[in-house]
C-alpha cells in the first residue's frame, strides 16, 4: 500500500477521523433546463427554465457556477464569475444550446478543462478560457440551427471569436490547508498581444432552501477586521465560516431571490435578487446591491488590466478557522505543497512505464472524473405534490416519473457530464466506479451501493434509468461493476470486503428478479428492454411500439441478462466459500445461465439470435401473426453476446463438493443446454472452466468480424455499427414506409432519441471495455493456443491477450500524440493540433468518428470515457511490438493481475473468524 500524503487523507476520512470529502466541485455546471427546475406542464424542461433566466431566477433543487466548489450538501455555494467589459452579462455560468437549438441536440458551447485532482479534492485545477470581445450566444444558437443534421457543429471556436488569441487562459486552483480551510487561487493569463481588462469575482452564496420552508435563513455579513475586511457566512446547519479575499477587493451583497420584476414584471420582495451583482457590475446600479453589506449572495470584486502576454493572480480562503489572523501567510507554501503531494500520489497510482503523454492523458481523464461529481438534490414525491401530483394527488398528471414517487436523492454523485448530463444514469455509473477505484476504492462502492439504496430501487428491484424517465431500462451492468471492485478492492488489500458484497448481492437480486418478471415476455428466458442505452443503433426505436406490431427477441438485452447471470454466480460463489446457504444461489444462476445461453441459439425451424450463414447474432422480430425474422443489422448488439463470458477456476466445486454434483444432475438430465454453446464442462488452462454462449467456433467466426477493419475494426477502436452497412444499408419495409439503417461514422441522421445520440459507426469506451474483458476471459480459458488473425486477412496471428492489448492500444490512440504530433480525438482543429496553449488540453468526447478518431457528442463525458485511464494502467509495460512473445505483456505476473482484475482469478478471502 502507497503511504503518500493523499493515501493518508484517504485513510482518515475512511476511518472518520477527518472529513476530506466534505468539500469538493460538488456544484452542477448546469442547474438550468433539468428535470427537477421543470415545473411546467408539457414537461419542457428546456424551454421552461432557460439560461437566459438562469441569472436572475433562484433554483429550486440546486446551483450550478463555473469551476464550482461546495460542501457536500450544496449549502454553502463557490464559484468564479467573470466580465470582459465586452459581454452584455457577467459570465457565471457554462453557455449551450438547448435540446430544440443545436443541429445534433443539446450542446456546451464553452472551453474548459478539469486539468487534476486528487480523490479528497485536497487539490484541484481546471482551466476556462474566456474571450476579450463579446461571448457571441447568438451567433451560436443562429449557426446552428442554419445547419442540417447532417453537418457538423457550429463551434465557439468557428466563430472567430478566439482569433489572434484574443482571450483569457483562466485557471483556477483549490488547495486544502485543512478539511475545513479551503484556499482558492486564480491566476489569468492575457494570450492576446494587447492589454485588455478583467473583471474576477470570485462568488459565495447559498443555495436557496429558505423558499422551500427551511426554518432558519442564513446570512453573509462584512466583519471589518485587520489587515481586511472578511466576510463571514452564518449558516444553521454547517456554522460559521469566512471568506477572506487578498488585496482589499470591494465586497459586493445581493440576494439569491429571484427577480421577478425582470422574469414576469411583478415587484421583488427584496430590491436585492440574483442578478443584483451583474447589473451593479455591468450597469453600474448601485441600487442592485445591498450597501449594509449582507445577504445571500456576495462577490469579490477586482478589476485588472493585465497587459499582453502577462498574467494577474487573485487568491481567496474559505475557512471555519475564526482564529485564523493572517489567511494569506502561508497561502502560497500549502499551495505548492499540495501540488507536489498530487504528483506523488499519481506517481504511486500510475505505472511509471507510462510515457510522460501517455500519463498526462490518463491524469487528465481522473481529474475529469473527479471534477465530475455533483450533489444531486431530487425529491420526487415532494416534486410531485408542488406540481399538483403524486400518488395522493390527482388535480395533474406528472409528465414523468409519476411512480418513482419513494425516490429521494441528496448525494454526491458521479455524473456523465455536469453539463451536458448533470443528471446520474445507472449503467454509467457502473463504468465510472471502474475507473474511479483506480484512485477512490470507497467511493466507488459507495456510489454503486446508492443505486441499490431504498432511497433509489424501485420496489419493483428497477434501478433507476436517469431523471428525463426513471422508469427507462438500463442494461443491468451494476452486478458486474461489483464483482469488479471487489476483486480489485482485493487485490489492493490482500482481503475482499464479503459484508459489502453480500449487501450487494441482496439488493442486486431484487433487481435481477425484477429483469425476469418483467422483461422476459414469455418466460422463455430471452430478453427486452428497449433501448439500452443503445439509442439510435436499431432498425426501430425499441422502446416504442413496432410498426409491425409484434415485438422483439433482443440479441443485446439476453446477452446483458446472461452476462447479469454470470455476475451473480461470481458473487455467490465468492460468498459460498464462508458462507454456506449461498451454494443454493450459486447453483441456480449456474442454471439459469444455461437456459439463457441456450435460448440465444434456438435449435429447430424456430428463428434463433444466431445466423449461421452470416456468424452473428442478430436481433429477432416477433410478428403478431407467429412469423419471426432476424433483423441483420452488424452491430453492437450482435457483438454483446461476445462479452457474456467469465471464467472460474473450480474453487467453489472444490470446497462445497455438493454444487458441482448437482451441476452434473442437472446437466445429465437437460443434455439439450449444452449442444449449441460452449460446454461449460470442459475444462481450460490450468483445468479452468468457462462460462460462455459462444463455442470456440462462433467465437472465431464473431472475431472474425470483429477484427475485420472493413467491419467493426476501425483503427481508434471498435465501431458500434459494422462499416459494412456503408456501402450496404440494412432496409426494411412496413406499412408503407422504409426503414434504413446505414453505417454513419459521426453524428446520426435521424431524430430518434432526440438525434443526438449515435450509435450507427462511432465509437464508444465502455463497450470497447467489456469487449475487453471479454478478451482476456477467453485467452484465460484458452491460453497461448488459441490465436486469431488480427486484424482479420492481415496475416498476423495473435493470442487473445494480445488481441485486447491491440485494442486497448487503439483505445489510447484517440488521445496520445501520433507520429505527426497530432492527437486524433482533436479531429482537424488546428486550434487544437497546434497551438501550444490548447494541444495538451484533452477532451474526454461521449464518442469519437469510427474512421478518423474525432471527438463528439458531449465534450467532458469523463464519466465513462475517462476509464481510458483504467485501460491504459492495466497494459503499461512496453510497446505492443515488444509484446509479441509467447508471454504476455509485462510477464506472467502481470497476466495473473489483468485476470483477478477483470476475470475471476483466486481472490483472498477472510477466514470465517475474520468474518463476525
Amino acid at each position: 500500500m502507497s503511504n503518500t500524503a493523499e493515501h493518508t487523507r484517504l485513510d482518515q476520512a475512511r476511518a472518520g477521523t477527518a472529513n476530506w470529502r466534505k468539500w469538493g466541485p460538488y456544484l452542477s455546471e448546469r442547474q438550468w433546463g433539468t428535470v427537477r427546475e421543470d415545473y411546467s406542464d408539457s414537461g419542457d424542461a428546456w424551454n421552461y427554465f432557460s439560461h437566459d433566466h438562469s441569472r436572475s431566477r433562484a433554483y429550486r433543487w440546486g446551483e450550478d457556477g463555473i469551476a464550482g466548489y461546495s460542501d457536500d450538501r450544496q449549502r454553502i455555494c463557490l464559484a468564479l464569475a467573470l466580465w470582459n467589459e465586452a459581454d452584455p452579462i457577467i459570465k457565471e455560468r457554462l453557455f449551450g444550446l438547448t435540446n430544440g437549438e443545436g443541429n445534433h441536440g443539446e450542446d456546451v458551447k464553452e472551453y474548459y478543462f478539469y486539468l487534476d485532482s486528487t480523490p479528497t479534492h485536497s487539490y484541484m485545477k481546471c482551466l476556462y478560457k474566456y474571450p476579450h470581445r463579446a461571448y457571441p450566444y447568438n451567433d451560436l444558437v443562429r449557426g446552428n440551427q442554419a445547419r442540417h443534421r447532417g453537418q457538423p457543429e457550429y463551434e465557439l471556436l468557428d466563430t472567430g471569436i478566439f482569433a489572434e488569441n484574443r482571450y483569457f487562459d483562466v485557471f483556477v486552483e483549490y488547495a486544502k490547508a485543512s478539511s475545513e480551510d479551503t484556499l482558492v487561487l486564480v491566476t489569468v493569463h492575457n494570450r492576446g498581444a494587447e492589454a485588455a481588462t478583467l473583471h474576477v469575482l470570485p462568488t459565495l452564496w447559498f443555495r436557496n432552501t429558505w423558499a422551500a420552508g427551511s426554518a432558519d435563513r442564513p446570512v453573509l455579513r462584512v466583519v471589518d477586521g485587520t489587515p481586511a475586511p472578511v466576510v463571514v457566512a452564518e449558516h444553521p446547519e454547517l456554522g460559521a465560516y469566512r471568506f477572506h479575499a487578498d488585496g482589499g477587493p470591494e465586497f459586493v451583497f445581493t440576494e439569491n431571490e429571484t427577480n421577478t420584476r425582470r422574469l414576469v414584471g411583478v415587484p421583488s420582495p427584496t430590491p436585492y435578487v440574483k442578478d443584483g451583482i451583474n447589473d451593479y457590475v455591468v450597469h453600474g446600479h448601485t441600487d442592485a446591491v445591498n450597501p449594509k453589506r449582507r445577504g445571500t449572495k456576495v462577490a469579490a470584486h477586482y478589476k485588472a488590466t493585465i497587459p499582453g502576454g502577462q498574467s494577474r493572480t487573485f487568491r481567496a480562503r474559505l475557512t471555519n478557522d475564526a482564529a485564523l489572523a493572517k489567511p494569506f501567510a502561508a497561502f502560497d507554501d500549502v499551495m505548492a505543497a499540495r501540488r507536489r503531494e498530487a504528483d506523488a500520489f499519481y506517481a504511486a497510482v500510475l505505472p511509471a512505464s507510462l510515457t510522460p503523454d501517455a500519463t498526462d492523458v490518463a491524469r487528465q481523464a481522473m481529474g475529469g472524473m473527479l471534477w465530475s461529481k455533483q450533489f444531486y438534490y431530487y425529491d420526487v414525491d415532494r416534486w410531485l405534490c408542488e406540481r399538483g401530483g403524486g400518488p395522493f394527488h390527482t388535480a395533474r398528471l406528472a409528465p414523468r416519473n409519476g411512480h418513482w414517487q419513494h425516490m429521494c436523492n441528496a448525494d454526491v454523485i458521479s455524473m456523465p457530464d455536469k453539463w451536458e448530463y448533470p443528471w446520474y444514469a445507472a449503467w454509467d455509473l457502473a463504468f465510472h466506479v471502474t475507473g474511479l477505484t483506480l484512485v477512490d476504492m470507497e467511493f466507488g462502492k459507495a456510489q454503486l451501493d446508492l443505486m441499490l439504496d431504498t432511497k433509489y430501487l424501485h420496489p419493483s428491484g428497477q434501478l433507476p434509468a436517469y431523471e428525463w424517465n426513471f422508469g427507462d431500462v438500463n442494461p443491468p451492468v451494476h452486478a458486474w461493476a461489483t464483482m469488479f471492485t471487489y476483486k480489485m478492492e482485493a487485490l489492493r488489500t490482500g482481503e475482499g470486503d464479503l459484508d459489502w458484497l453480500e449487501k450487494s448481492f441482496q439488493k442486486l437480486l431484487l433487481n435481477f428478479t425484477w429483469w425476469v418478471n418483467r422483461k422476459d415476455r414469455s418466460g422463455s428466458n430471452v430478453f427486452e428492454g428497449g433501448f439500452l442505452g443503445l439509442d439510435n443503433i436499431g432498425v426501430f426505436d425499441r422502446s416504442a411500439p413496432l410498426p409491425t406490431g409484434g415485438y422483439l427477441d433482443q440479441a443485446d438485452g439476453t446477452a446483458w441478462m446472461a452476462l447479469f447471470c454470470q455476475s451473480m454466480l461470481e458473487m455467490s460463489a465468492e460468498l459460498a466459500m464462508t458462507r454456506p446457504a449461498y451454494a443454493p444461489m450459486a447453483q441456480k444462476f449456474v442454471e439459469h445461465f444455461l437456459w439463457i445461453a441456450t435460448s440465444m441459439l434456438h435449435a429447430g425451424n424456430d428463428a434463433g439470435m444466431w445466423d449461421e450463414e452470416d456468424g452473428f447474432f442478430y436481433d429477432v422480430l416477433r410478428l403478431p401473426d407467429g412469423g419471426a425474422q432476424r433483423l441483420k443489422v452488424r452491430s453492437l448488439v450482435g457483438i454483446l453476446p461476445l462479452c457474456a463470458v467469465t471464467v472460474f477456476d473450480g474453487k467453489l466445486a472444490r470446497a462445497r463438493p455438493e454444487v458441482g454434483a448437482r451441476f452434473r444432475e442437472h446437466l445429465a438430465a437437460h443434455p439439450e443446454l449444452t449442444v449449441f454453446i460452449h460446454d461449460p464442462g470442459k475444462p481450460g488452462v490450468n483445468g479452468r472452466r468457462m462460462a460462455s454462449i459462444l463455442d470456440e467456433s462462433k467465437l472465431r467466426r464473431v472475431l472474425s468480424r470483429l477484427l475485420d477493419e472493413g467491419e467493426f475494426f476501425s483503427p481508434y477502436g471498435i465501431r458500434s455499427l459494422s462499416k459494412f452497412h456503408e456501402n450496404n444499408p440494412y432496409v426494411f419495409h412496413t406499412g408503407g414506409r422504409e426503414y434504413r439503417v446505414g453505417y454513419l461514422p459521426a453524428e446520426s441522421d435521424t431524430g430518434m432519441f432526440g438525434g443526438n445520440s449515435n450509435w450507427r459507426g462511432p465509437i464508444w469506451m465502455p463497450v470497447n471495455a467489456l469487449i475487453i474483458r471479454a478478451l482476456l476471459q477467453y485467452h484465460s480459458y484458452y491460453g497461448d493456443a488459441f490465436t486469431i488473425e488480427c486484424p482479420t486477412r492481415s496475416g498476423r496471428q495473435m493470442t487473445l491477450y494480445q488481441v485486447a492489448e491491440e485494442l486497448a492500444r487503439r483505445l489510447s490512440a484517440l488521445f496520445l500524440r501520433d507520429a505527426d504530433g497530432r492527437r486524433p480525438a482533436h479531429g482537424n482543429d488546428a486550434t487544437f493540433q497546434q497551438d501550444p496553449h490548447w494541444r495538451d488540453l484533452i477532451l474526454f468526447y461521449e464518442y469519437f468518428h469510427g474512421d478518423s478518431g474525432a471527438g463528439l457528442g458531449a465534450s467532458h463525458q469523463t464519466g465513462w470515457t475517462g476509464i481510458i485511464a483504467r485501460i491504459m494502467e492495466l497494459f503499461a509495460g512496453g510497446t505492443v511490438a515488444e509484446k509479441f512473445g509467447s508471454a504476455p505483456s509485462g510477464g506472467a505476473g502481470r497476466l495473473a493481475a489483468l485476470n483477478d482484475s477483470w476475470s475471476t482469478a483466486d481472490v483472498p478471502v477472510r477466514a470465517p473468524q475474520e468474518v463476525q
